[in-house]
Protein backbone atom coordinates (compact mmCIF):
# COMPACT_ATOMS: atom_id res chain seq x y z
CA UNK A 1 0.00 0.00 0.00
CA UNK A 2 1.03 3.57 -0.57
CA UNK A 3 3.40 4.77 2.90
CA UNK A 4 1.44 8.15 2.12
CA UNK A 5 -2.00 6.06 2.49
CA UNK A 6 -0.26 3.86 5.87
CA UNK A 7 0.50 7.93 7.27
CA UNK A 8 -2.68 9.41 6.65
CA UNK A 9 -5.00 6.40 8.12
CA UNK A 10 -2.29 6.13 10.93
CA UNK A 11 -3.63 10.02 11.41
CA UNK A 12 -7.16 9.31 10.62
CA UNK A 13 -6.73 6.80 13.64
CA UNK A 14 -5.59 8.57 16.18
CA UNK A 15 -7.75 11.37 15.50
CA UNK A 16 -10.61 9.28 15.93
CA UNK A 17 -9.54 8.42 19.30
CA UNK A 18 -9.17 12.00 20.41
CA UNK A 19 -12.54 12.76 18.85
CA UNK A 20 -14.73 10.80 21.21
CA UNK A 21 -18.10 11.95 22.21
CA UNK A 22 -18.09 14.36 25.07
CA UNK A 23 -19.88 11.78 27.43
CA UNK A 24 -16.84 9.77 27.47
CA UNK A 25 -14.91 12.48 28.86
CA UNK A 26 -14.41 12.07 31.83
CA UNK A 27 -15.41 16.05 32.65
CA UNK A 28 -18.59 15.47 31.42
CA UNK A 29 -18.73 18.95 30.40
CA UNK A 30 -21.58 20.00 28.13
CA UNK A 31 -20.73 23.68 28.09
CA UNK A 32 -20.52 25.26 24.66
CA UNK A 33 -17.46 24.67 22.61
CA UNK A 34 -16.57 21.95 25.84
CA UNK A 35 -13.28 20.07 25.52
CA UNK A 36 -13.68 16.42 23.81
CA UNK A 37 -9.93 16.24 24.81
CA UNK A 38 -9.65 11.52 25.56
CA UNK A 39 -5.98 10.96 26.28
CA UNK A 40 -5.07 8.20 24.05
CA UNK A 41 -4.27 5.17 25.41
CA UNK A 42 -1.13 4.89 27.67
CA UNK A 43 0.86 1.92 29.21
CA UNK A 44 2.63 1.76 32.36
CA UNK A 45 6.32 2.99 31.43
CA UNK A 46 9.27 3.50 33.87
CA UNK A 47 11.94 5.57 32.33
CA UNK A 48 15.61 4.08 33.72
CA UNK A 49 18.49 6.31 34.60
CA UNK A 50 17.98 9.55 32.99
CA UNK A 51 19.52 13.31 34.08
CA UNK A 52 15.94 14.60 34.78
CA UNK A 53 14.90 18.28 35.62
CA UNK A 54 11.92 18.75 37.42
CA UNK A 55 10.52 22.03 36.37
CA UNK A 56 10.66 22.60 40.01
CA UNK A 57 14.63 23.93 40.44
CA UNK A 58 15.71 20.58 40.97
CA UNK A 59 18.19 18.35 38.68
CA UNK A 60 18.13 14.66 39.43
CA UNK A 61 21.32 12.50 38.29
CA UNK A 62 20.90 8.56 37.46
CA UNK A 63 16.75 9.03 38.36
CA UNK A 64 14.03 6.53 37.43
CA UNK A 65 10.36 8.02 36.20
CA UNK A 66 7.32 6.04 36.56
CA UNK A 67 4.32 6.98 35.13
CA UNK A 68 0.71 4.77 34.87
CA UNK A 69 -2.72 5.83 33.81
CA UNK A 70 -1.81 9.40 32.37
CA UNK A 71 -0.30 10.32 35.62
CA UNK A 72 3.35 10.55 37.07
CA UNK A 73 3.49 8.04 39.81
CA UNK A 74 6.92 8.54 41.36
CA UNK A 75 10.46 9.93 40.40
CA UNK A 76 13.87 8.70 42.37
CA UNK A 77 16.59 5.93 42.17
CA UNK A 78 15.73 2.33 41.02
CA UNK A 79 12.42 2.39 41.43
CA UNK A 80 10.62 -0.91 40.87
CA UNK A 81 7.78 -1.51 39.12
CA UNK A 82 5.54 -4.23 38.35
CA UNK A 83 3.75 -4.93 34.58
CA UNK A 84 5.72 -2.15 33.26
CA UNK A 85 7.70 -1.40 30.41
CA UNK A 86 11.24 -0.73 31.12
CA UNK A 87 12.95 1.86 29.20
CA UNK A 88 16.77 2.43 29.52
CA UNK A 89 17.12 5.93 29.11
CA UNK A 90 20.56 6.09 30.54
CA UNK A 91 22.65 9.05 29.19
CA UNK A 92 19.87 10.83 28.36
CA UNK A 93 17.71 13.66 30.15
CA UNK A 94 14.01 14.17 30.81
CA UNK A 95 12.06 17.31 31.05
CA UNK A 96 8.35 18.13 31.43
CA UNK A 97 6.43 18.81 28.04
CA UNK A 98 7.69 21.87 26.84
CA UNK A 99 4.37 24.57 26.74
CA UNK A 100 4.20 27.58 24.31
CA UNK A 101 2.33 30.67 25.72
CA UNK A 102 2.08 32.27 22.54
CA UNK A 103 1.58 30.49 19.60
CA UNK A 104 -0.50 31.17 16.22
CA UNK A 105 -0.66 27.33 14.94
CA UNK A 106 -4.35 26.65 13.40
CA UNK A 107 -5.23 30.27 12.88
CA UNK A 108 -2.20 31.42 10.86
CA UNK A 109 -1.76 27.82 9.09
CA UNK A 110 0.68 26.63 6.46
CA UNK A 111 0.73 26.46 3.86
CA UNK A 112 0.66 30.41 4.48
CA UNK A 113 -2.08 31.75 2.43
CA UNK A 114 -4.36 34.70 2.31
CA UNK A 115 -6.92 31.62 3.10
CA UNK A 116 -5.33 30.42 6.14
CA UNK A 117 -5.08 33.85 7.72
CA UNK A 118 -7.63 33.82 9.75
CA UNK A 119 -6.00 35.50 13.20
CA UNK A 120 -6.83 39.15 12.89
CA UNK A 121 -10.59 40.33 13.35
CA UNK A 122 -9.38 43.60 12.11
CA UNK A 123 -13.10 44.66 12.04
CA UNK A 124 -13.14 46.93 15.14
CA UNK A 125 -10.10 48.22 17.83
CA UNK A 126 -12.47 45.95 20.29
CA UNK A 127 -13.52 42.46 19.27
CA UNK A 128 -13.36 40.51 22.60
CA UNK A 129 -16.45 38.45 21.18
CA UNK A 130 -14.50 36.45 18.74
CA UNK A 131 -12.64 33.39 20.28
CA UNK A 132 -9.52 31.66 18.46
CA UNK A 133 -10.67 28.43 18.72
CA UNK A 134 -13.49 28.86 16.06
CA UNK A 135 -10.54 29.67 13.47
CA UNK A 136 -7.89 26.88 14.93
CA UNK A 137 -7.41 24.46 11.64
CA UNK A 138 -6.19 20.67 13.02
CA UNK A 139 -4.18 19.74 9.79
CA UNK A 140 -2.10 22.77 10.38
CA UNK A 141 1.36 20.84 9.73
CA UNK A 142 3.18 23.24 12.40
CA UNK A 143 1.25 20.97 15.10
CA UNK A 144 3.37 17.83 14.40
CA UNK A 145 6.42 19.73 13.69
CA UNK A 146 6.29 21.18 16.97
CA UNK A 147 5.47 17.94 18.66
CA UNK A 148 9.29 17.15 17.03
CA UNK A 149 10.45 19.90 19.20
CA UNK A 150 8.96 17.97 22.45
CA UNK A 151 5.83 20.51 22.62
CA UNK A 152 2.78 19.19 24.04
CA UNK A 153 1.03 22.29 24.97
CA UNK A 154 0.18 25.62 24.06
CA UNK A 155 -1.59 28.76 23.94
CA UNK A 156 -3.13 29.57 20.75
CA UNK A 157 -4.02 33.14 20.31
CA UNK A 158 -5.77 36.29 18.07
CA UNK A 159 -2.99 38.06 16.42
CA UNK A 160 -2.53 41.66 17.85
CA UNK A 161 -3.91 44.47 15.32
CA UNK A 162 -6.48 45.22 18.29
CA UNK A 163 -6.61 46.44 21.34
CA UNK A 164 -8.47 43.89 22.26
CA UNK A 165 -8.43 40.75 19.76
CA UNK A 166 -10.67 38.08 21.01
CA UNK A 167 -10.36 34.99 23.28
CA UNK A 168 -7.43 32.41 23.69
CA UNK A 169 -7.55 28.35 23.35
CA UNK A 170 -5.26 25.84 25.61
CA UNK A 171 -4.20 22.70 23.55
CA UNK A 172 -2.83 19.84 23.83
CA UNK A 173 -1.01 19.20 20.91
CA UNK A 174 -2.55 15.86 20.04
CA UNK A 175 -4.60 15.36 16.46
CA UNK A 176 -8.44 16.08 16.49
CA UNK A 177 -10.68 16.84 13.28
CA UNK A 178 -11.78 19.36 15.72
CA UNK A 179 -10.18 21.68 17.94
CA UNK A 180 -12.30 20.57 20.69
CA UNK A 181 -10.56 17.53 20.34
CA UNK A 182 -7.30 19.02 20.73
CA UNK A 183 -8.85 21.25 24.05
CA UNK A 184 -7.00 21.54 26.74
CA UNK A 185 -9.24 20.28 29.98
CA UNK A 186 -10.06 22.59 32.62
CA UNK A 187 -7.33 25.59 31.03
CA UNK A 188 -9.18 28.69 31.43
CA UNK A 189 -9.17 31.03 28.45
CA UNK A 190 -7.07 34.12 28.01
CA UNK A 191 -7.92 37.10 26.43
CA UNK A 192 -5.44 38.48 23.91
CA UNK A 193 -4.99 42.85 24.24
CA UNK A 194 -2.36 44.73 22.32
CA UNK A 195 -0.36 47.80 23.23
CA UNK A 196 1.44 50.10 20.98
CA UNK A 197 2.27 50.33 17.74
CA UNK A 198 -0.06 47.76 16.24
CA UNK A 199 -3.23 48.88 17.28
CA UNK A 200 -2.75 52.97 16.44
CA UNK A 201 -1.00 51.73 13.31
CA UNK A 202 -4.54 49.68 11.91
CA UNK A 203 -6.40 52.22 13.02
CA UNK A 204 -4.92 55.24 12.51
CA UNK A 205 -4.22 54.46 9.07
CA UNK A 206 -7.60 54.10 7.92
CA UNK A 207 -8.73 57.60 9.92
CA UNK A 208 -9.93 55.80 12.89
CA UNK A 209 -9.65 56.04 16.57
CA UNK A 210 -7.16 54.68 18.21
CA UNK A 211 -4.35 56.91 16.02
CA UNK A 212 -2.51 57.09 19.05
CA UNK A 213 -1.26 55.67 22.51
CA UNK A 214 -3.31 57.89 24.35
CA UNK A 215 -6.23 57.13 21.93
CA UNK A 216 -4.99 53.04 22.89
CA UNK A 217 -5.25 54.01 26.84
CA UNK A 218 -8.85 55.55 26.42
CA UNK A 219 -10.58 52.43 23.91
CA UNK A 220 -9.20 50.04 26.50
CA UNK A 221 -10.86 52.24 29.43
CA UNK A 222 -13.79 53.06 27.95
CA UNK A 223 -14.16 48.88 26.76
CA UNK A 224 -13.80 48.48 29.94
CA UNK A 225 -16.27 50.53 31.55
CA UNK A 226 -19.12 49.17 29.59
CA UNK A 227 -17.86 45.95 30.60
CA UNK A 228 -18.42 46.52 34.38
CA UNK A 229 -21.47 48.26 33.64
CA UNK A 230 -23.05 44.93 31.67
CA UNK A 231 -21.41 42.88 35.20
CA UNK A 232 -23.15 44.96 37.50
CA UNK A 233 -26.48 44.69 35.47
CA UNK A 234 -25.98 40.91 35.27
CA UNK A 235 -25.55 40.93 39.05
CA UNK A 236 -28.25 43.12 39.44
CA UNK A 237 -30.69 41.03 37.44
CA UNK A 238 -29.55 37.81 39.53
CA UNK A 239 -30.49 39.74 42.90
CA UNK A 240 -34.06 40.43 41.18
CA UNK A 241 -33.02 43.90 40.82
CA UNK A 242 -34.06 44.95 37.28
CA UNK A 243 -34.08 42.90 33.76
CA UNK A 244 -30.76 41.02 32.65
CA UNK A 245 -29.64 42.93 29.40
CA UNK A 246 -29.17 41.04 26.50
CA UNK A 247 -26.57 38.86 26.08
CA UNK A 248 -23.13 40.05 24.38
CA UNK A 249 -20.47 38.12 23.18
CA UNK A 250 -18.50 40.92 23.52
CA UNK A 251 -19.33 42.09 27.08
CA UNK A 252 -19.48 38.79 28.24
CA UNK A 253 -15.52 37.86 27.29
CA UNK A 254 -14.49 41.48 29.17
CA UNK A 255 -16.89 40.79 31.95
CA UNK A 256 -15.53 37.33 32.56
CA UNK A 257 -11.99 38.81 32.96
CA UNK A 258 -13.20 41.80 35.52
CA UNK A 259 -14.87 38.47 37.19
CA UNK A 260 -11.38 36.68 37.13
CA UNK A 261 -12.62 33.75 35.17
CA UNK A 262 -10.50 34.96 32.15
CA UNK A 263 -6.33 35.73 31.84
CA UNK A 264 -5.22 38.42 30.19
CA UNK A 265 -1.84 38.15 28.00
CA UNK A 266 -1.47 41.36 26.60
CA UNK A 267 1.07 42.00 23.65
CA UNK A 268 3.55 45.00 25.16
CA UNK A 269 6.91 45.92 24.20
CA UNK A 270 7.40 49.13 26.12
CA UNK A 271 8.23 49.02 29.38
CA UNK A 272 6.42 52.46 30.28
CA UNK A 273 3.60 50.99 28.37
CA UNK A 274 3.41 47.67 30.62
CA UNK A 275 3.58 50.15 33.64
CA UNK A 276 0.59 52.10 32.15
CA UNK A 277 -1.43 48.63 31.78
CA UNK A 278 -0.82 47.93 35.42
CA UNK A 279 -2.53 50.87 36.23
CA UNK A 280 -5.28 50.34 33.84
CA UNK A 281 -5.88 46.70 35.50
CA UNK A 282 -5.60 48.42 38.64
CA UNK A 283 -8.27 51.07 38.15
CA UNK A 284 -10.93 48.25 36.53
CA UNK A 285 -10.23 45.60 39.22
CA UNK A 286 -8.30 42.40 37.14
CA UNK A 287 -4.77 41.40 36.71
CA UNK A 288 -2.74 41.79 34.06
CA UNK A 289 -1.65 37.26 33.89
CA UNK A 290 1.34 37.84 31.24
CA UNK A 291 3.07 40.66 28.61
CA UNK A 292 4.15 38.88 25.75
CA UNK A 293 7.17 40.06 23.74
CA UNK A 294 7.72 42.32 26.51
CA UNK A 295 11.00 43.91 25.11
CA UNK A 296 11.79 45.89 27.75
CA UNK A 297 10.65 43.87 30.50
CA UNK A 298 14.43 43.67 31.84
CA UNK A 299 13.09 47.68 33.20
CA UNK A 300 10.61 46.99 35.32
CA UNK A 301 11.49 43.24 36.51
CA UNK A 302 10.55 44.44 40.57
CA UNK A 303 7.26 46.51 39.07
CA UNK A 304 6.55 42.59 37.28
CA UNK A 305 6.96 40.75 40.85
CA UNK A 306 5.06 43.18 42.91
CA UNK A 307 2.03 42.23 40.15
CA UNK A 308 3.06 38.58 40.10
CA UNK A 309 2.87 39.54 36.19
CA UNK A 310 4.53 37.01 34.37
CA UNK A 311 6.76 38.14 31.06
CA UNK A 312 6.94 36.14 28.02
CA UNK A 313 10.13 36.98 25.87
CA UNK A 314 11.69 35.88 22.99
CA UNK A 315 15.26 35.17 23.65
CA UNK A 316 16.52 37.93 20.80
CA UNK A 317 14.19 39.21 18.41
CA UNK A 318 14.22 43.20 18.68
CA UNK A 319 14.64 46.19 16.41
CA UNK A 320 11.85 45.49 13.35
CA UNK A 321 10.10 48.22 14.69
CA UNK A 322 10.87 51.19 17.28
CA UNK A 323 8.91 49.51 20.00
CA UNK A 324 11.29 46.48 19.85
CA UNK A 325 14.18 48.58 19.46
CA UNK A 326 15.88 48.58 23.20
CA UNK A 327 15.87 44.67 23.55
CA UNK A 328 19.31 42.66 25.03
CA UNK A 329 19.78 39.00 25.00
CA UNK A 330 19.53 39.30 28.63
CA UNK A 331 16.25 40.15 29.00
CA UNK A 332 14.20 36.74 30.30
CA UNK A 333 17.66 36.28 32.77
CA UNK A 334 17.40 39.46 34.06
CA UNK A 335 13.57 39.14 34.70
CA UNK A 336 13.73 35.95 36.45
CA UNK A 337 16.78 37.67 38.52
CA UNK A 338 14.24 40.19 39.70
CA UNK A 339 12.01 37.55 40.99
CA UNK A 340 9.16 37.99 38.63
CA UNK A 341 7.72 34.97 36.35
CA UNK A 342 10.12 34.70 33.30
CA UNK A 343 8.88 32.84 30.07
CA UNK A 344 10.27 31.78 26.81
CA UNK A 345 7.80 31.68 23.76
CA UNK A 346 7.95 31.46 19.96
CA UNK A 347 4.94 33.81 17.94
CA UNK A 348 6.65 31.89 15.46
CA UNK A 349 5.71 28.56 13.22
CA UNK A 350 9.61 27.64 13.16
CA UNK A 351 10.72 29.02 16.91
CA UNK A 352 8.17 26.91 18.42
CA UNK A 353 10.29 24.16 16.99
CA UNK A 354 13.43 24.95 19.10
CA UNK A 355 12.36 26.35 22.63
CA UNK A 356 14.85 24.94 23.91
CA UNK A 357 17.47 26.26 21.96
CA UNK A 358 15.89 29.75 22.40
CA UNK A 359 16.50 29.84 26.01
CA UNK A 360 19.55 28.19 25.62
CA UNK A 361 20.81 31.34 24.10
CA UNK A 362 19.25 33.49 26.99
CA UNK A 363 21.83 31.30 29.01
CA UNK A 364 24.40 31.80 27.20
CA UNK A 365 24.27 35.63 27.08
CA UNK A 366 23.27 35.79 30.65
CA UNK A 367 26.57 33.92 31.52
CA UNK A 368 28.73 36.51 29.48
CA UNK A 369 27.56 39.23 31.87
CA UNK A 370 28.22 37.26 34.95
CA UNK A 371 24.31 35.70 35.58
CA UNK A 372 24.69 32.15 35.74
CA UNK A 373 21.31 30.24 35.06
CA UNK A 374 21.81 26.53 35.65
CA UNK A 375 19.89 24.24 33.20
CA UNK A 376 17.02 22.98 36.43
CA UNK A 377 16.16 26.82 36.71
CA UNK A 378 15.83 27.48 32.87
CA UNK A 379 13.69 24.60 32.19
CA UNK A 380 10.98 26.31 34.55
CA UNK A 381 10.75 29.16 31.51
CA UNK A 382 9.18 26.96 29.28
CA UNK A 383 7.56 24.39 31.50
CA UNK A 384 6.36 25.35 34.81
CA UNK A 385 6.18 29.50 34.62
CA UNK A 386 4.28 28.72 31.17
CA UNK A 387 2.01 26.40 33.23
CA UNK A 388 1.45 29.20 35.68
CA UNK A 389 0.71 31.97 32.85
CA UNK A 390 -1.64 29.21 31.57
CA UNK A 391 -3.31 28.48 34.63
CA UNK A 392 -2.72 24.54 33.90
CA UNK A 393 0.27 24.60 36.51
CA UNK A 394 -1.46 22.30 39.34
CA UNK A 395 -2.20 19.84 36.43
CA UNK A 396 1.47 19.72 34.60
CA UNK A 397 4.55 22.18 33.97
CA UNK A 398 6.37 20.10 36.71
CA UNK A 399 7.44 16.35 37.07
CA UNK A 400 5.61 15.54 40.12
CA UNK A 401 3.46 12.68 41.34
CA UNK A 402 -0.36 13.04 40.56
CA UNK A 403 0.40 15.80 37.56
CA UNK A 404 -0.02 14.72 33.63
CA UNK A 405 2.37 12.44 32.34
CA UNK A 406 3.68 15.01 30.04
CA UNK A 407 7.12 13.97 29.71
CA UNK A 408 10.19 14.69 27.16
CA UNK A 409 13.09 12.72 26.75
CA UNK A 410 16.10 14.08 25.10
CA UNK A 411 19.14 12.54 23.36
CA UNK A 412 21.75 15.40 25.56
CA UNK A 413 21.41 18.22 27.42
CA UNK A 414 18.38 20.12 26.36
CA UNK A 415 19.96 23.05 25.87
CA UNK A 416 23.09 21.59 23.55
CA UNK A 417 22.07 22.90 19.90
CA UNK A 418 23.16 19.42 19.49
CA UNK A 419 20.58 17.59 21.30
CA UNK A 420 16.59 16.53 20.12
CA UNK A 421 13.59 15.21 21.55
CA UNK A 422 13.54 11.05 20.67
CA UNK A 423 10.31 10.67 22.41
CA UNK A 424 7.34 12.95 23.59
CA UNK A 425 4.94 11.64 26.02
CA UNK A 426 1.46 13.46 26.09
CA UNK A 427 -0.42 11.90 29.11
CA UNK A 428 1.77 9.05 29.40
CA UNK A 429 1.05 7.93 25.92
CA UNK A 430 3.72 7.68 23.09
CA UNK A 431 2.98 10.42 21.11
CA UNK A 432 6.18 11.21 19.52
CA UNK A 433 9.21 8.77 18.58
CA UNK A 434 11.92 10.11 15.89
CA UNK A 435 12.01 8.13 13.67
CA UNK A 436 8.72 5.98 13.84
CA UNK A 437 7.07 6.91 11.00
CA UNK A 438 4.67 4.21 11.96
CA UNK A 439 3.71 6.04 14.77
CA UNK A 440 4.08 9.48 14.36
CA UNK A 441 1.19 11.73 13.54
CA UNK A 442 1.19 13.36 9.76
CA UNK A 443 -1.05 15.74 8.14
CA UNK A 444 -2.67 16.33 4.63
CA UNK A 445 -0.40 18.92 4.16
CA UNK A 446 2.31 17.08 5.62
CA UNK A 447 1.49 14.44 2.96
CA UNK A 448 1.37 16.29 0.00
CA UNK A 449 -1.36 16.07 -2.73
CA UNK A 450 -2.56 12.77 -4.77
CA UNK A 451 -0.97 14.90 -7.95
CA UNK A 452 2.43 15.36 -6.44
CA UNK A 453 2.57 11.70 -5.41
CA UNK A 454 1.71 10.85 -9.04
CA UNK A 455 -1.55 9.38 -7.76
CA UNK A 456 -2.42 6.21 -5.43
CA UNK A 457 -1.20 3.19 -6.27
Amino acid sequence: MNKSIVALAAFAMLAAACSKESENNEDGNSEPYASRYVALAAEKTLLRGATVLTGNGERLDGADILFDDGKIVALGAELAAENATIIDVTGKWITPGIIDVHSHLGVYASPGTESHSDGNEMTAPVTAEVWAEHSVWPQDPGFTKALAGGITAMQILPGSANLVGGRSVTVKNVPGRNVMDMKFPGAPYGLKMACGENPKRVYGGRGQAPGTRMGNVAGYRAAWIEAADYRDKLAAAEDGQGEAPLRDLKLETLAGVLNGEILVHNHCYRADEMSVMLDVAKEFGYKVTAFHHAVEAYKIGDLLAEADTCAAMWADWWGFKMEAYDGIRENAALVDKAGACAIIHSDDSLGIQRLNQETAKVMGAAARVGVEIPAERAIQWITRNAAKSLGIDDVTGTLEAGKMADVVVWNGNPFSVYSKAERVYIDGALAYERGNDALNPVTDFTLGTAASAGGAK
